[in-house]
């Protein structure tokens, strides 16, 4: 077993994210950043807490352009942003429906907004506004004169390309899943119930090492399943059934996201041929996976194996995504992407197919781009399908 890492980061990791950011925010004529969703204020500052599963507070973080980030929250994470290395801190006693907050960032904001300066705020694909809509509205009608512009393309720059401190991280929780997976066929039976075995599968990764295992999904069915998003059943497992698991676990905030595939019993044929050509088309993509390549290049690497089997090709829209701090991350692997990989970028392989009468198979490795190509950070799926 490797070495655990040490968790948090030191001042020095955040400072330089902070450098990097108010590099592109001069190039951008940016004078800040208005951050408010968790892996954002997390990346910049260090808070880390699931106190975000609330929806009843909203929480922001401001990135000058010069200067360490400021920090307008509820009093109630107070002690926590201290422990970070944020030295402004604003606060008020929350919940405050009528002004949760928007006095705060009013100061905060006015200087810039009487100068006509203009900040950013995320607003493109895969972002959201933690705060209610007409919180927003009412700030920004408080602050005549400032402009807002797009910053999700300088945030996604930054995160998608991660530190050594990072990868660290993502290669210990990755680690903790392959040992997990590996104890599956000690867990997995015919006669248990699908429920069971992904409380079992729970158990054993938070024995192996997980923070937590948020997500956890798959299914089992005769020949094949035919989802891999719903709940799992009381249903029994079934010779002649295809199980597959796919587990989120997380480690200090970050995540590994891969699955495994099984046959219990025995395996029928087409359901090892569907293995084979998901196999061969990770393959593809873990060469594939170089410096200079985009993830359109990617994906076709890997859909053109899949086309000996479906021309379709799940039909899914893409076939992996990057990894990190959440459990899907910029960029995509499919058609519509063209972002171009860069070494340190962390990434899923997640080819996918369906066969037989409405079934599919998927299959994933979770990958770190090198100078040299693609290393793995999952532990490699067995080359056929796994009989239990």
């Amino acid at each position: 077993m490797s070495e655990t890492p040490e968790r948090g980061f030191p001042e020095a990791e955040f400072a330089a994210r902070t450098r990097r950011a108010q590099s592109l925010m001069a190039d951008r004529q940016l004078s800040g950043l208005l951050l408010m969703t968790e892996p954002e204020v997390r990346y910049f500052s260090g808070f880390h807490t699931l106190f975000w599963q609330s929806p009843t507070r909203p929480w922001f973080l401001f990135v000058p352009a010069e200067g360490k980030p400021v920090a307008v929250i509820p009093e109630i994470g107070a002690a926590l942003m201290r422990r970070t290395w944020i030295d402004d801190i604003r606060t008020w006693s929350a919940p405050a429906p009528a002004d949760d907050g928007l006095s705060l960032l009013t100061e905060l904001l006015s200087s810039l907004a009487a100068r006509g300066d203009t900040i950013g705020v995320m607003k493109g694909h895969e972002t959201s506004l933690r705060m209610p809509l007409g919180d927003y509205e009412r700030l920004m009608a408080g602050l005549p004169g400032l402009k807002v512009a797009d910053a999700t393309g300088l945030i996604r720059s930054l995160r998608m390309v991660k530190s050594e401190a990072e990868i660290e991280k993502l290669a210990h929780i990755c680690a903790i899943g392959s040992r997990t997976f590996a104890q599956v066929p000690a867990m997995a039976h015919e006669g248990l119930p699908l429920e069971e075995l992904f409380r079992a599968f729970r158990r054993e990764a938070l024995a192996q090492g997980a923070d937590d295992v948020p997500y956890l999904v798959g299914g089992a069915d005769q020949g094949g399943y035919h989802d891999v998003i719903s709940p799992p059943t009381r249903r029994p497992l079934q010779a002649g059934d295809i199980l597959m698991l796919d587990t989120g676990a997380s480690w200090d905030g970050y995540f590994c996201d891969f699955d495994r595939n099984y046959a219990i019993g025995h395996a029928d044929d087409l359901s090892r041929r569907a293995y084979d050509v998901l196999w061969r088309a990770t393959e593809a993509g873990v060469a594939a996976a170089r410096p200079g390549a985009t993830c359109r290049e990617l994906f076709q690497a890997m859909r053109s194996v899949i086309a000996e089997m479906d021309d379709q090709g799940g039909d899914v829209g893409r076939l992996g995504h990057g990894l990190g701090m959440q459990l899907t991350e910029w960029p995509s692997h499919a058609a519509f992407d063209e972002t171009v990989l860069e070494p340190n970028m962390v990434l899923t392989l997640e080819p996918s197919l369906g066969y037989g009468d409405g079934r599919i198979m998927v299959h994933e490795e979770n990958i770190v781009v090198t100078e040299s190509g693609a290393r793995l950070l999952s532990t490699r799926a067995a080359p056929e399908l796994p009989v239990i």
